[in-house]
Parts: structure tokens; C-alpha cells; sequence
């Protein structure tokens, strides 16, 4: 236990948030630059001033409730990885699914496990936030060199596989994709449940999979299109709570 608090007063040591709160406000300067930037290009496009305050306004609206997943993220990670550097990951480029797997890969690799937050080190937390790192920034560095190329090879399969009926190449390629996430998430869940009688990361799965299906019919069967800006959210928020009943 002693090793294990040494531990979390490191992962979330002063300097680590002084780090972290530098480089989330460089992000938020850069964001403030590029909305006054952009409004300032509106306006010199002939756009209305109230239309352009009223689009900032709702803009900023839609995204408290749809980022709550992104918050629900750092509390989850902050168990095992601290706080700053959950802070940091899931506020630039990450997002909670990848950050998970990432983590959970590395630690695993290194003979740990982030569930048993106990058996965690300093060295471990290195090790994980640097592949967390290392793998993301290849979309990034992707996009630098060859973002241009693809969008422009996009917008040529989109124009084509519009002029075709059915479903193109791409959009089957993103259905397989997608299925194979899901699949490796509720394969694990339901070998758990099978090998270890662990059936809380099932139940959870199964009452979040529930709430996005009751989303979906909301905004197809009764026309609540602003409901599908918040169905991420609300699933993981019920999840969540579902979780902690049904563990207690």
C-alpha cells in the first residue's frame, strides 16, 4: 500500500498538473485565436454579426453535454494513470476508447495491470503515458503529409460511390471496422463472464448498448435530432451508475 500511495503522490504531483495546465492552455489560447479569427473572416464575408454571435452561442451549448463523456473518461483513467496525465490525453487528441486500450496494452505488456492500480510504479506510468503518446501522434503526423492527398482521393470515392447504388467499398470497410471494435470490447466481456463469473463488464456493455438503442429510436421513430449530440453521454453516464449498483 505504501508503494502504491509513493505512487499516486507522484502521478498527480504539482509539477506534473503546473505541465499539463501550461500545455492546456496553449490549447485553449489557440482555440480563443481561431473563433476570433474565424469571426472576424465571417464578417468580411458580408455574414450577419447576430447570425455569427448566435452560431458561437449554440456551438458552445452542444458541447457541455456531449463532453461529459470526456470527463467521465478522466475520472475513469485518473484511478490508475493519475489525474494530470488523464487531464492531458483526453483533452487534446484522445478520446476514451483508444487512451483505454492503449494503457491497458502497455501495462499489460509490461506485466501489469491497470485494473490493480496497487502493483503500479512511477516507471510504469512512464512507459504507458509514452506509448498512450506515441500511438496517436501517428494520425497526426499522418495527416501533416498526406491529409491533403487523401481528403482529395475521399472526395473522389464519395462522388463516385454517390453516382453507384448501395453501399461503397469505404462504407463497408467502416461497418467491418466498427464491428471488429465492438467484437474485441464484448468478446473480452463475455469470456470474462464465462472463465471468471465476472459479469459486471457485461451487464454494463448490455445497459449502455440499451440507452444508445433507446437514443436511436428517439432521433429516428420521433424526430429528436438533437438527442444523437447527446447518446455517447447518456450512455455512459447510465452505464456507469448501473455499474455501481450492480456492484454493490
Amino acid at each position: 500500500m505504501e508503494v502504491s500511495m509513493d505512487y499516486f503522490s507522484q502521478a498527480n504531483s504539482a509539477p506534473l498538473y503546473i505541465l499539463v495546465g501550461v500545455v492546456l492552455l496553449f490549447v485553449a489560447i489557440s482555440c480563443v485565436l481561431f473563433i476570433r479569427k474565424s469571426y472576424l473572416a465571417g464578417l468580411k464575408m458580408g455574414m450577419d454579426r447576430n447570425v455569427l454571435r448566435t452560431t458561437i452561442t449554440a456551438s458552445a451549448l452542444f458541447t457541455v453535454l456531449p463532453s461529459i463523456s470526456i470527463l467521465l473518461g478522466v475520472i475513469a483513467l485518473s484511478g490508475s494513470l493519475g489525474a494530470p496525465s488523464s487531464w492531458l490525453r483526453l483533452s487534446v487528441v484522445g478520446n476514451l476508447s483508444y487512451e483505454a486500450i492503449a494503457a491497458e496494452a502497455a501495462s499489460q505488456a509490461m506485466g501489469v495491470s491497470l485494473k490493480d492500480a496497487a502493483s503500479l510504479t512511477t516507471g510504469h506510468l512512464v512507459t504507458i503515458v509514452l506509448v498512450m503518446t506515441t500511438g496517436i501522434s501517428w494520425g497526426i503526423i499522418a495527416t501533416i503529409f498526406f491529409g491533403k492527398s487523401y481528403s482529395r482521393k475521399s472526395t473522389q470515392l464519395l462522388n463516385k460511390s454517390k453516382k453507384k447504388e448501395g453501399k461503397s467499398f469505404a462504407d463497408w470497410a467502416m461497418v467491418a471496422m466498427f464491428i471488429g471494435f465492438c467484437g474485441t470490447f464484448i468478446g473480452s466481456y463475455v469470456a470474462e463472464a464465462v472463465v471468471f463469473k465476472h459479469f459486471l463488464p457485461l451487464l454494463t456493455a448490455l445497459v449502455a448498448g440499451l440507452v444508445m438503442k433507446g437514443c436511436e429510436y428517439l432521433v429516428n421513430e420521433k424526430q429528436l435530432a438533437w438527442m444523437e449530440n447527446f447518446s455517447l453521454s447518456l450512455s455512459m453516464l447510465i452505464a456507469m451508475t448501473a455499474a455501481v449498483l450492480l456492484a454493490l
